[in-house]
C-alpha cells in the first residue's frame, strides 16, 4: 500500500485513503461500531452487497466521461480485485463487485492514479452529476453541458455542506430540450437556454428543484425558466445548506429534498434559500468553460474493410449511429446488455477502436457506451469489433434496449432477478416485436424491488419486483407500471401502477400491451396519449387475466434464472445511508469537526471553516438531547429542542438563545474574523457540554456503588 500513496500527486486523495485504512483498521479492533463505519464507507464508495462479506464498489464518473486508460485501469482493478466485469449504472458510473473490504484503500490508490475517485459515490452526499451523454456533440444543443457538470462535480466533492445530509441529492445536466439526462426526477434538473442581452448572448438554464423517484416518485418544479450560467452553483449551495438543516434525519422514507418541498411547499423552500446567500461561499460562480476539453478526432489511416452482417449492419446504423454537430463526423452507441462488460471484453473494445474514436468514452443513462468524433470509413470497422463481442444488437433507446438495476445478482434490497428477466424481454422483442427496434418513445425499465433503481417510474411500460403468498408458497411477481416517461423541456410523467403479474407472464403482458397499442392507436399517436385516451382501466381489464393465480404451474414459482422456488431474503438497503444517533459518537465527530474547521480556516477556506463549526454545535446539541430521550430529526429542530430542553431551564446560558447563536452561520458573509469567532464559540460549547456529561457520568456511577 506504502507504494501507492507515494505516487499519488494529488495529497487531499493520499490522505483519504490513508484515513479509510485508518478506519478499517479500527473497525477491525470495535473502536469503530458496525453503523458509523457503514456511514464511513458508504461515503466512500462502499457499498455492502446481498453476498455476506464482499462489497460493491462504486467509481464516480463526471457524467459519464471515461477514457482509454481510465477503462482499462477499471478492468485491471477487477481482475485483481473484483469478479472480472464492470457494470454500467443509470447514473453514468462503474461498479464493480465482490471485492474485500481491506483492499478498499489499495484499490482506490489504483484507481487515483488515473484520476478516479469513490468519493461521496455513496451515502447522504451529492451523488454523481449526471449529463446527456451526448453533450457536446448533439445537434440540438445550445452549448455544451459536460463543463457545467464537471464544474458542479469540483465544487460539490468533499465539501462540508453535503457530506453528511439526511439523504443523497441527485443534479442532471440535459443537453437539450429533449432532455435525455432525465432533469424533472432530479433534485437539481438543468435545460440549457441561451438569451440575447443588449445584442450578447448570454448562457442559462431552465431549473428545476425536487424531483426523484424510490417508491414515491415525485416530479420535479421549475422555479426558473433561464438562470444565468454563473448563478447555478450558488443556487445549489444555496438549497443543500437548507436541504441539511431542515431536512428529514430519522425517518429515510422522508428524507428526500421533495419530502421537504413537499412538507414547508415551494415558496417557504424558496424563501430559505434566498435566506442563505449571505453566508455563501461564493454569491458568483463563474463557469469555466474550458475544464472539459473537446475530444479529439482519430487521425490514422482507416483500411477499408466489410461489415460482417450487410443487413444487420444497415439497421445497425439507422439506429446506433447519429451525426455530430460536427460535420463529417458521427456518435456510435454500443448496446451492452443489462450494462455488463467482462474485463476481457473492455480491453478486446478499447484495442479494437482506439483508433477509430475519441479518447472520451461516455457512459449512458440506458447503461450503454458512446463513442465519438468517428469517420464514415470507420463505421463497418467498429461494427465488426462490435460484432465479436456481442455489442452490436440494433436498437439503441427503444424498447428493446431494457435498462436494469442489478436487483437479486448483488443488492440487498432485490426481490426479483431484474437482470435475466431484462435479457429475456429485450431477446422477445427482437424476435416478435422488431418493428420496436425503430420506436424510441415507448421504453422499457425494470427495477428488482420499488425503490426504481431501475427507474421504472419514469417508463412508458415499467415493472418492479414484488412477490405474494399463494397458499403455503412465495410467488414472485413484477408490478406493472405504465405512463410514464419524458415529455421534454424539464416535463416529464410519473408511470402509473396498473396490476401485479407472476413475474414469468411478463413476456405476455409486454406481449398484450404492444399488440393492443399497434392495433387500436391512431395514426402516429404516442404511447402516451393512446394511454390518455384509453385509460388505466382498460389496461388493467386487458391485463387482468395476467394476474390470476389459480392456475400456476410449477415453473412460475421460480423466479428468472434461478433453479430453485422462490424466496424472499431481503437484506438492509444502505444506497441512502444510515442514522448515526449514539451519544458518543456524535461527541467525537463533534470533535472532529471542530478539528476540520481549524484545519480549513488555517487554508482561507472561511466558508467550510463555518460549516464545519457548525455542525459541530448541532452535533454536540444532538448529543445531549439523546442523553435526556429527545431524538429530534431534523437539524433545525436539534437547535430549538436543545434551547427547550437547556437552555430555558438553565443549564446552559448563551447572550440571547442558542438558535440565534448557531444561526448566525446565515447572517455573515464568510469572513477569517466571523470564523475565528464561530469556531471558539462552537468549540467553548463542545468542551463545556463534553465537561457536563462526564461529571453526570460520574454522578451517576457513584450512585450505583
Amino acid at each position: 500500500m506504502q507504494s501507492f500513496r507515494t505516487e499519488l500527486e494529488n495529497p487531499v486523495v493520499a490522505r483519504e485513503i490513508i484515513e479509510l485504512e485508518h478506519k478499517i483498521n479500527a473497525y477491525r479492533q470495535g473502536s469503530i461500531g458496525d453503523d458509523k463505519f457503514r456511514s464511513l464507507r458508504l461515503a466512500r464508495g462502499i457499498y455492502g452487497q446481498r453476498q455476506p462479506g464482499v462489497q460493491m464498489i462504486r467509481i464516480k464518473l463526471p457524467f459519464g466521461k471515461v477514457t482509454f486508460q481510465q477503462l482499462l485501469k477499471i478492468a485491471d482493478v477487477s481482475d485483481e480485485y473484483a469478479s472480472r466485469n464492470l457494470h454500467l449504472t443509470t447514473r453514468q458510473d462503474v461498479q464493480i463487485h465482490f471485492v474485500s473490504l481491506d483492499k478498499t484503500p489499495e484499490l482506490w490508490a489504483k484507481l487515483a492514479e488515473d484520476d478516479m475517485t469513490l468519493r461521496e459515490a455513496c451515502g447522504n452526499t451529492v451523488r454523481n452529476v449526471t449529463a446527456s451523454p451526448e453533450a457536446g456533440i448533439d445537434p440540438n444543443e445550445p452549448f455544451d453541458v459536460s463543463p457545467y457538470a464537471q464544474n458542479t462535480f469540483e465544487y460539490f466533492v468533499r465539501n462540508p455542506i453535503c457530506a453528511e445530509m439526511g439523504r443523497k441529492i441527485k443534479i442532471a445536466f440535459s443537453s437539450s430540450e429533449s432532455d435525455t439526462a432525465f432533469s424533472y426526477i432530479h433534485d437539481f434538473g438543468f435545460v440549457p437556454k441561451i438569451e440575447f442581452v443588449d445584442g450578447k448572448e448570454q448562457r442559462g438554464f431552465k431549473v428545476m428543484l425536487g424531483g426523484g423517484l424510490g417508491a414515491q416518485p415525485l416530479l420535479a418544479q421549475p422555479i426558473y425558466n433561464f438562470l444565468h450560467e454563473d448563478e447555478i452553483i450558488p443556487l445549489m449551495e444555496a438549497a443543500l445548506r437548507v436541504f441539511d438543516r431542515h431536512g428529514e434525519r430519522n425517518n429515510r422514507n422522508k428524507a428526500r429534498f421533495k419530502f421537504l418541498i413537499q412538507k414547508l411547499g415551494l415558496e417557504e423552500v424558496l424563501s430559505l434559500i434566498e435566506e442563505e446567500r449571505t453566508a455563501l461561499k461564493n454569491t458568483v460562480y463563474k463557469i469555466d468553460r474550458t475544464l472539459v476539453e473537446e475530444p479529439q478526432a482519430p487521425t490514422s489511416y482507416i483500411e477499408p474493410t466489410k461489415p460482417q452482417d450487410g443487413p444487420g449492419y444497415e439497421l445497425w446504423k439507422r439506429t446506433n449511429v447519429m451525426p455530430q454537430k460536427q460535420s463529417g463526423y458521427y456518435a456510435v452507441y454500443a448496446k451492452i446488455p443489462t450494462g455488463d462488460i467482462s474485463t476481457d471484453k473492455t480491453r478486446k473494445l478499447v484495442a479494437g477502436l482506439k483508433n477509430h474514436i475519441a479518447d472520451d468514452i461516455r457512459i449512458t443513462q440506458g447503461q450503454n457506451l458512446l463513442f465519438k468524433f468517428v469517420r464514415q470509413e470507420s463505421l463497418p470497422h467498429i461494427y465488426n469489433v462490435l460484432y465479436e463481442l456481442g455489442f452490436h444488437h440494433a436498437g439503441i433507446d427503444s424498447t428493446a434496449d431494457i435498462t436494469t438495476c442489478p436487483g437479486t445478482d448483488t443488492c440487498n434490497l432485490g426481490i426479483s432477478n431484474s437482470t435475466e428477466m431484462a435479457r429475456v424481454l429485450e431477446k422477445y422483442i427482437e424476435e416478435f416485436h422488431p418493428d420496436q427496434l425503430l420506436e424510441n418513445k415507448l421504453k422499457i425499465k425494470i427495477s428488482g424491488c420499488m425503490n426504481s433503481c431501475g427507474q421504472h417510474s419514469l417508463a412508458e411500460i415499467g415493472f418492479h419486483g414484488s412477490s405474494m403468498k399463494v397458499g403455503d408458497r412465495i410467488l414472485p411477481t413484477a408490478q406493472v407500471m405504465l405512463g410514464g416517461g419524458t415529455v421534454g423541456n424539464g416535463v416529464g410523467r410519473a408511470s402509473e401502477r396498473v396490476i401485479k403479474v407472476p413475474t414469468k407472464r411478463v413476456l405476455q403482458v409486454v406481449d398484450l400491451i404492444l399488440i393492443d397499442y399497434k392495433t387500436n392507436r391512431l395514426s402516429d399517436e404516442s404511447f402516451h396519449d393512446y394511454y390518455d385516451r384509453s385509460e388505466k382501466r382498460h389496461f388493467y381489464d386487458l391485463l387482468k387475466p395476467l394476474a390470476d393465480t389459480s392456475n400456476l404451474t410449477d415453473d412460475e414459482f421460480i423466479d428468472w434464472g434461478h433453479q430453485d422456488s422462490f424466496t424472499t431474503a431481503i437484506g438492509v438497503g444502505e444506497c441512502a445511508g444510515v442514522i448515526i444517533d449514539l451519544v458518543a459518537t456524535l461527541l467525537l465527530e463533534a470533535e472532529e469537526k471542530l478539528e476540520w474547521a481549524n484545519l480549513a480556516l488555517k487554508q482561507g477556506l472561511y466558508a467550510d471553516a463555518i460549516y464545519h463549526a457548525y455542525s459541530a454545535f448541532v452535533w454536540t446539541a444532538k448529543a445531549l438531547l439523546l442523553d435526556k430521550g429527545v431524538n429530534a430529526s431534523t437539524q433545525i429542530s436539534v437547535i430549538n429542542e436543545f434551547q427547550k430542553h437547556y437552555v430555558e431551564t438553565a443549564q446552559f446560558a448563551f447572550p440571547t438563545s442558542f438558535p440565534e447563536r448557531v444561526l448566525q452561520i446565515n447572517k455573515y458573509q464568510p469572513s477569517a474574523e466571523f470564523a475565528k469567532a464561530f469556531i471558539t464559540q462552537a468549540a467553548a460549547f463542545y468542551y463545556e457540554s463534553n465537561d457536563r456529561r462526564e461529571e453526570l457520568r460520574q454522578s451517576f456511577k457513584e450512585t450505583q456503588v
